[in-house]
């Protein structure tokens, strides 16, 4: 943004603000075609309780006994829904009210989703932007402002948890790789307060839970601890926890459930590892041998009684600790033989092939290319990414609801992926020289290096590449090296062409015992009219001897 000038970020400036007009209005057909209403039961279920949140307040809200819901038995609502979604829309109403807005609640709740996968495709953007530049975010976040599996559940109307939900988890993980990068405590902290808002908001926040502490471990395996790492996750489990615990649905799940284990595990692992960092550090050889020894008994001893805890606590639960969705996902034959009731409803079943290339078109061919591109270089970033891909395209597989999951790790390696290939099919163009050079130099053919197609080194060998600097400085005394003398290259199996020949303009320094490495310096060249005039003056002072000769003889002659 900054290379562009002033005129570079208000170029930014527009695309970025046009991003966020098209998801918003590629969302609208339905009110423009038909009218302002809200589909299906759930968001209508969802739009009541926002009413009674509007009417009553919040701490009616959270006692509220909706005895029309699940009639006979009634509903507790304050305790058994994701209250975010409701939260966000009801402040939304509090605000416009405020300003002297004058929007129905209906309304408000209409317009949450469209509104919100404009806020998601920004946080796709920043999260992208975060891993390969801002090309890469601006493709990306065009892609998921477009992606049909987002459209379907964010358009305006369709009053879900997951119509907020998608922008808390792109931007949970935005934070967390912000952290990862800058090692900002501020953003950690940030960071928990967005985990925050998605375990408000749905379900789906144990993916966060569990996603990050497999990145932090594969981190920890292939030795990239670092400072950065503790501060993006330590912060996180122990605030986020905290926070996710004050959520009447979650309550004590948020430490009791094997779906939260994992974090925990980690957060162990982690600073274990930070203390033998540290004692490393802080301590001479013989010391840090006699404390580490201590550290890993007492630490193998309280994993031992730490894991007998976690077993004990598992095995008591009838389900293993984990909820039946859950369990669906590990084991996908769970739900058929057990809980029938889920495997009724048609967004719990595996996804057919032709649904990935419906719900996410031309990203399904994309995305690995913009996996690879992840590699180039591999960092933490790009390696969470990675991670979140390959997840997310697993959990797509067993529950095609969870195709929205992948929505937005599509749209990242995809637009990674363009945005590589853009960069490298412009690259002439934006650094192509603004003036013609001064000096013209002879043209390059590279077909004279070739013989049938292939370059050749031995006999067959065109004299344009037997004359080549490349092939001199090669084969500079190479025949003389070998001990037949025939020079040999046994790398390419052949007898090379040329093997006698002088170097004008170069000399040997240095060779390696295999000739891996060789190396020349220039030789100095003389002045060419200095030598003329050296050359005159020796002339003439051979002219003047062989005169003083000449005389010197007649005059003995005469004598």
């Amino acid at each position: 943004m900054a290379e562009g000038g002033p005129l570079g970020l208000l170029v930014f400036a527009t695309i970025f603000v046009l991003i966020g007009v098209l998801a918003f209005s590629i969302r609208l057909f339905s009110v423009i075609k038909y009218e302002s209403i809200i589909h299906e039961f759930d968001p209508y279920f969802n739009y009541r309780v926002t009413q009674y949140l509007t009417k009553a307040g919040i701490y009616e809200f959270w006692n509220w006994f909706d005895d029309r819901t699940w009639y006979p038995l009634g509903r507790v609502i304050g305790g058994t829904v994701y209250p975010g979604l409701t939260l966000t829309a009801g402040t939304m109403w509090w605000v416009a009210q405020a300003i002297n807005i004058p929007l129905s609640v209906e309304t408000v709740c209409v317009f949450t989703a469209p509104v919100f996968s404009a806020f998601a495709s920004w946080a796709t953007f920043l999260l992208t932007k975060e891993v390969k530049g801002t090309g890469a975010g601006l493709t990306a976040a065009v892609l998921l402002a477009m992606v049909p599996s987002y459209i379907s559940r964010s358009v305006a109307g369709s009053y879900d948890n997951e119509a907020v939900a998608i922008f808390a988890l792109v931007l949970t993980f935005y934070l967390y790789v912000k952290t990862l990068n800058t090692g900002s405590l501020f953003y950690a902290t940030l960071n928990s307060l967005a985990y925050f808002y998605m375990t408000c908001s749905w379900g789906g926040y144990t993916f966060i839970i569990n996603l990050i502490p497999i990145h932090v471990l594969l981190c920890l395996v292939t030795g990239r601890y670092s400072s950065r790492l503790y501060i993006a996750f330590a912060p996180l489990v122990v605030l986020g926890t905290l926070l996710a615990a004050l959520v009447p649905v979650v309550g004590f799940n948020a430490v009791m459930t094997s779906e939260h284990f994992a974090a925990f595990l980690v957060f162990v692992i982690l600073h274990v590892v930070a203390l033998e960092r540290y004692i490393r550090r802080t301590l001479d050889e013989a010391t840090y041998r006699m404390a580490f020894t201590v550290v890993v008994a007492i630490g193998t001893t309280g994993a031992v009684v730490l894991v007998g805890i976690l077993i004990a606590l598992v095995a008591a639960s009838p389900t293993k600790g984990w909820s039946g969705r859950s369990l669906s996902l590990l084991d996908p034959t769970y739900a058929s033989k057990y809980i029938p009731i889920i495997a009724s409803v048609s967004e719990h079943q595996p996804p057919t092939w032709p649904s990935y290339f419906m719900d996410i078109n031309i990203l399904a061919f994309l995305a690995p290319a913009g996996i690879i591109a992840c590699f180039r270089p591999l960092t933490d970033s790009s390696t969470f990414i990675i991670l979140y891909m390959i997840t997310s395209v697993y959990f797509s597989g067993v529950m095609v609801r969870l195709m929205l999951v992948l929505a937005p790790a599509a749209c990242i390696v995809g637009g990674i992926a363009l945005s590589a290939a853009f960069e490298t099919l412009t690259r002439s163009i934006k650094y192509a020289p603004t003036a013609p050079p001064a000096l013209l130099l002879p043209a390059e053919k590279e077909p004279d290096y070739l013989r049938d197609g292939q370059y050749r080194i031995d006999s067959q060998a065109t004299q344009t590449m037997l004359n080549s600097l490349m092939y001199k400085l090669s084969y500079y005394r190479f025949a003389e090296a070998t001990m037949d003398g025939k020079g040999y290259d046994r790398v390419r199996r052949t007898e090379i062409g040329k093997k006698q020949f002088r170097l004008t303009h170069f000399e040997e320094v240095f060779t390696s015992h295999h000739w891996m490495v060789r190396i020349y310096k220039l030789k100095e060249q003389k002045n060419k009219v200095r030598g003329k005039i050296k050359r005159k003056s020796k002339a003439s002072k051979s002219k003047a001897s062989s005169t003083t000769k000449r005389s010197a003889s007649k005059g003995r002659s005469q004598k």
